[in-house]
């Protein structure tokens, strides 16, 4: 049977093999994306939507746009993002802001107004393992992924319809948005020459993630399973290194802090 499904950041990673599965399957998908030139990487007979995540106009544009063309969505997909990454001590406010701004609000924004079309449906956020703690260096991402969580596991709970709401928590997986992130912090990492060998290491460590990370493919598996299931979890995670952040994020945070702060050290000073 058809379903419906609304898919954002699908142009490329995660949103984009979410797409290409979706519509391979004989469904209904309406694919969000943000820069025009990508629109030819969307398969053919998806349902394209333009959506600019740091501008409310362009979020009440695509809902309507939505509502205008079906009576009803089985699953929203909030898969698009951003990373903002560098040291607290100098990253301007502004950034933090523009973190929560595409990562957190433009979510809750878009689910918000594609709730009456849901009713008996599932929203899917991809999430991470980040969510689950402190990242040094890109505690901006880490911070609005463990928000968007908090944010809608309320809504879940607070909510007459009957709209089930699921968080995957992927780890590191191989996707463009390694080195598209690396491109965006770069005037950010030229104010942080206190911190060059951590800046140099994680700049590294980015690049070997988006070769060696899991396949996207991963993430689609659980998503499926998620969205198929009669009772989904509420949040699944997706790699073992996912599943060791969660575990040891249970740890004190004292104990936690250290332990971080070493292996910090010990990776940057090799």
């Amino acid at each position: 049977m058809e379903k419906t499904y609304v898919i954002t950041g699908a142009t490329s990673g995660i949103g984009k093999a979410l797409t290409e599965y979706f519509i391979s399957k004989g469904n209904k998908v309406f694919a969000g994306y943000r820069d025009e030139n990508k629109l030819k990487l969307l398969p053919e007979g998806v349902i394209p939507f333009y959506i600019d995540s740091m501008k409310s106009d362009s979020i009440e544009a695509a809902a309507k746009f939505i509502q205008s063309t079906t009576d009803s969505i089985d699953t929203l997909i909030n898969v698009s993002g951003c990373v903002v990454a560098g040291a607290m001590e100098h990253l301007p406010v502004s950034e933090l802001r523009r973190q929560f701004e595409v990562n957190v609000f433009a979510h809750i924004d878009l689910s918000q107004r594609l709730l009456p079309l849901l009713e008996g449906g599932r929203i899917i956020n991809i999430s991470s393992m980040s969510s689950f703690g402190i990242f040094p260096f890109i505690a901006p991402y880490s911070a609005s992924k463990r928000a968007l969580d908090i944010m809608f596991n309320a809504m879940g709970l607070e909510m007459k319809k009957n709209i089930k709401i699921i968080s995957i928590k992927p780890g590191v997986i191989a996707t463009p948005l390694w080195e598209k992130s690396i491109k965006e912090n770069e005037n950010g990492f030229s104010t942080c020459q206190d911190y060059q060998n951590e800046i140099n290491f994680m700049v590294k460590n980015a690049r070997t993630n988006g070769i060696k990370g899991l396949p996207a493919e991963k993430v689609v598996q659980i998503v499926v399973k998620a969205d198929s299931a009669r009772n989904p979890r509420p949040s699944y995670t997706v790699g073992l290194d996912a599943k060791a952040a969660e575990l040891i994020s249970h740890l004190p945070q004292g104990v936690l802090n250290k332990l971080i702060k070493y292996k910090l050290h010990q990776r940057t000073n090799a």
